[in-house]
């Protein structure tokens, strides 16, 4: 706790944790207009690997990576992967910095409450993983094993799980720091009066 709350101290300044947050955000929104969108074009409608929270089997796997075609599988392995290799660090780091950032305008960054910032890095972690098994699929592709085809998913699950943790901590200690705000003007009302 003493290493992470350090790290936490020397980085999460405004303007630091505002320029991170923008650059994830922005390479996020890339994903999502550029790259996902052209990787999609070759798949019928079906979702990407990344794009499925619940998860998903070999049998979802080899449809997918059918209905791509050669094309959208060189789409998906040189075009949406380099960019979601960048956007798990991103991720990890901002959030993790944003929640401590928050944490610490409610005094809490001493406290158990900074595990929260580690949620982000998991799920940062849990991305990078789930892209290895995507990667090695794609190259492997059409000899896909169901083990890594089962590990891909967990990684794909605990992504998806992780960052709603996380976004539902994150609104909780933004409420939590909104009513600590209203708390204190009310206070300085009533002293006035």
């Amino acid at each position: 706790m003493k290493r992470l709350t350090e790290f936490l101290e020397k980085n999460i300044s405004g303007q630091k944790v505002l320029g991170l947050f923008i650059l994830t955000n922005v390479v996020y929104t890339f994903m999502l207009t550029v790259t996902i969108p052209k990787t999609m074009e070759f798949a019928n409608g079906m979702k990407l690997l990344d794009m499925m929270p619940t998860g998903y089997d070999l049998n979802y796997v080899s449809e997918l990576f059918t209905s791509l075609g050669e094309n959208g599988r060189v789409t998906y392995l040189t075009n949406q992967i380099p960019v979601d290799m960048i956007y798990p660090l991103l991720f990890g780091l901002s959030y993790c910095l944003l929640l401590g950032y928050f944490l610490k305008k409610l005094n809490k960054l001493n406290s158990p409450y900074i595990y929260l910032c580690l949620i982000p890095i998991i799920a940062g972690i849990a991305d990078y993983l789930e892209n290895f098994g995507i990667i090695t699929m794609l190259k492997n592709y059409p000899e896909l094993k169901e083990t890594t085809a089962y590990a891909t998913n967990i990684f794909s699950v605990i992504k998806s799980i992780s960052t709603s943790m996380f976004f539902i901590a994150f609104i909780v200690v933004l409420i939590t720091l909104g009513i600590k705000v209203l708390n204190r003007k009310t206070s300085a009302n009533k002293e006035l009066r």
